[in-house]
């Protein structure tokens, strides 16, 4: 071959960028929540392998004395732009105050 990419291995590496730009990765959504909510104990599961559906369970000392919609608020506000531009398309909040995650045993 002469060194030239094929048209299938071009369409490939534009999918991939187009893919880089609408979608997420877990250290991504790690970096805005840990800007945030910085000594939080946080677990990303991207929930189809799409990059747009996740779930995210935080625990932080954050959450004390804020009830659930609040704290669902909190990590809405740190992930607003990729819920906007709707690179996180569905997102699973568990969240919880240390105290909380200790009575689950967990």
């Amino acid at each position: 071959m002469s060194g030239r990419v094929s048209d299938n291995e071009g369409a490939c590496k534009i999918t991939t960028k187009w893919l880089d730009f609408f979608v997420m990765s877990p250290d991504e959504i790690r970096s805005a929540l840990d800007k945030a909510m910085p000594a939080s104990t946080i677990d990303i599961r991207d929930l189809t392998g799409g990059g747009d559906h996740f779930q995210v369970v935080i625990v932080s000392s954050l959450f004390e004395g804020k009830g659930l919609v609040d704290q669902h608020q909190m990590v809405y506000a740190a992930l607003r732009e990729a819920l906007g531009n709707e690179r996180i398309h569905a997102l699973a909040l568990k969240t919880y105050t240390p105290d909380q995650w200790e009575r689950l045993g967990t």
